[in-house]
């Protein structure tokens, strides 16, 4: 069994590739081996295609969400919600399509929304078609993404593809290993926010202005 994780609730969020099929599996580990963790489910609606909304409810005990906006006005908004919530968010699988929206910056689902403007530490877990790896669209989002403070993508290993029968895809990075590093970001933020909170507001302000420097010397370096 894993060592407990710091994280008290977590976000799931499984996006259209088949690999979604998987989080049935991960959410009965997920209540074995952290039963300390609150957990919520969010699905896309191209996940929906290879796992349901009630498949989930019945393993994880939990409630899971559709990503859509809402048919009917509810009392409270639910991008709002889901960005305040949670200490830490896991996106697996996060296929090249929700990568790319997310490090666009666009705000066109509930998921999408909050996860732009929460300041939870995000994992990502890229599943990829053949040669999307190596792909331009890939390269560039990934990188965007990872300069975010708030934000680690973990690499997808070589899988093989449902559609050749060759080990040509991209598989998602374990369930264990992408909550290892949610919760391991969640505390780097945690201890950042702490020391921060703690020093005089002059040197918060140059704190931060290196840090946007040395993240945009990151940039360059990667461009």
């Amino acid at each position: 069994m894993p060592e407990p994780v710091g994280v008290r609730r977590l976000l799931v969020v499984g996006t259209g590739s088949v690999t979604a099929a998987h989080l049935p599996f991960w959410a009965s580990w997920l209540k074995t081996a952290q039963p300390g963790v609150e957990v919520r489910y969010v699905l896309t609606g191209a996940a929906t295609r290879f796992v349901t909304r009630e498949a989930l409810v019945a393993i994880g005990g939990c409630d899971v969400l559709a990503d859509r906006w809402p048919e009917e006005p509810e009392p409270r908004a639910r991008h709002v919600d889901l960005a305040q919530w949670p200490d830490a968010v896991v996106v697996l699988p996060a296929t090249l399509n929700y990568l790319a929206r997310l490090a666009l910056g666009l705000g066109d689902s509930p998921s999408m929304l909050a996860l732009q403007c929460t300041e939870a530490a995000i994992a990502l877990a890229p599943a990829l078609p053949p040669g999307g790896v190596r792909s331009a669209a890939y390269e560039e989002h990934s990188a965007k993404l990872a300069g975010r403070r708030n934000v680690v993508v973990v690499p997808p290993h070589p899988g093989r593809s449902t559609t050749s029968g060759r080990r040509e895809a991209w598989a998602p990075a374990s369930f264990p290993d992408v909550l290892a590093a949610a919760d391991a970001l969640r505390a780097e933020l945690a201890t950042a926010q702490e020391k921060q909170e703690d020093q005089p507001q002059e040197e918060q302000q140059l704190e931060v202005q290196q840090q946007e420097e040395q993240r945009q010397e990151r940039q360059r370096e990667r461009a």
